[in-house]
């Protein structure tokens, strides 16, 4: 039986893959191609695959030097690959690139996703190909980005998909109640029945301290000095939040909640902010390694747009792994359950809010209510989050600002 060309292209067109620009050395410069016939062959000895067209340059020049190099291109790298697969007219492909040398001196793009430098050490005939395998002698995850993918002749970025999973935290509540001049008791009988629903709720900030009984997991402690963790332990909150700064002290403080056997959340305050991107996810890196459990970005106080969440949460969840992440965001401009919809597509799993809203942050009712609406599991349910809202509204004798609070339970 032969099979036609074109649907035999069409078929291997559905094949989703990662881009790379497979590149060597010759002696009048460097050369290289698009390519995604890229695999891993062995860990030990580590070797790759490229597969080639006999008739291109790059297969010939190859074969002459024995040498090539694979830069796996990031999300934001289309420019190069299709450069490098001629559909660009440009004299001089590794123009404005940060192109350089490392071993063989074949040449790898440093601001890739990755790149591999090889000496060939196999070349099998192929039909029209040849199959390459390289030993790697140098290698690099220069950077932590989404990859790029091509899939059916298009470029693409990794698709959004919903988790299966979120999880609500109430990080709001002690100082909007004390703002509120809402009594410590009802302020304490409030956290209970949150932390009894499966919310994670701040319980101590420097200022003050709610009397509420349950889980420890469940309970936070705001707190700025290592001094601190021992006080937030005895309070019982089992998980202490601070906000980034200088990593002497914030290791100091980490160091601190290991041995009161606490986890721990690091803030980055107006983390969607213009201009903050690069700074932020140096700061992810810097928290991930210095141990936090999890990482939180917060809104802060310049609205986010849902492209601004998008933008960095995408290089972000990846950065911080196997470090979580959660977001607190504002209901600010009606963006707000749209900009959580944007953070659970980007792979977020954790929300910090506030029962109704009302200190301006997302309340937790609403973004339970858009993950039942998604078919998304939450851990807290809708009926005793509504339960507390109402609760809430008696004494603040007042409408809250959460969206959901009064729709009814079907």
């Amino acid at each position: 039986m032969t099979i036609d060309p074109d649907t035999f292209r069409s078929v291997l067109a559905q094949w989703p893959s990662g881009v790379s620009v497979v590149t060597t050395v010759a002696g009048d410069g460097w050369h290289g191609m698009t390519a995604s016939s890229f695999s891993s062959v062995s860990m030990d000895p580590p070797l790759i695959l490229v597969c080639l067209n006999r008739r291109i340059i790059t297969h010939a020049l190859i074969e002459a030097s024995g040498v090539f190099a694979v830069s796996v291109l990031a999300k934001d790298q289309t420019v190069v690959g299709r450069r490098f697969a001629g559909q660009e007219d440009v004299s001089d492909r590794f123009a404005g690139g940060a192109w350089e040398t490392r071993v063989t001196g074949a040449p790898v793009l440093t601001d890739a996703v990755g790149w591999l430098d090889c000496r060939v050490v196999h070349a099998y005939a192929g039909g029209d190909h040849t199959i390459f395998v390289g030993a790697v002698l140098g290698a690099s995850t220069a950077r932590i980005v989404a990859p790029l993918l091509f899939h059916s002749r298009a470029w693409g970025q990794l698709a959004d998909v919903l988790p299966d999973e979120v999880s609500v935290a109430d990080t709001g509540l002690l100082s909007a109640l004390r703002n509120h001049a809402v009594s410590a008791g009802a302020a304490g009988t409030l956290a209970t029945a949150l932390r009894a629903a499966g919310v994670r709720v701040r319980v101590r900030d420097p200022f003050g301290c709610l009397t509420s009984t349950g889980d420890r997991s469940t309970a936070t402690a705001l707190v700025t000095t290592a001094d601190e963790v021992a006080d937030a332990a005895l309070s019982g909150a089992g998980v202490i939040e601070l906000l980034a700064g200088d990593p002497a002290t914030t290791k100091h403080i980490l160091d601190e909640a290991d041995r009161y056997d606490m986890t721990a959340t690091c803030w980055l305050p107006d983390a969607f902010a213009p201009g903050n991107g690069s700074a932020v996810l140096d700061a992810v890196d810097l928290l991930a390694s210095l141990g936090c459990a999890e990482i939180g970005l917060d809104e802060g106080a310049e609205a986010a747009s849902p492209r601004q969440v998008r933008e960095l949460l995408q290089d972000a969840t990846v950065r911080a792994r196997p470090v979580s992440l959660r977001v607190r965001l504002r209901d600010r401009h009606g963006l707000g359950l749209v900009n959580a919809l944007t953070a659970m597509k980007s792979g977020v799993r954790h929300f910090d809010t506030t029962l109704g809203g009302i200190d301006g942050v997302l309340a937790c009712e609403d973004v339970q209510f858009l993950a039942d609406r998604l078919g998304v599991a939450c851990d807290s349910p809708r009926a005793a989050l509504v339960a507390a809202a109402a609760e809430l509204e008696r004494h603040l004798g007042g409408a809250l600002p959460g969206r959901t609070y009064r729709v009814p339970i079907s």
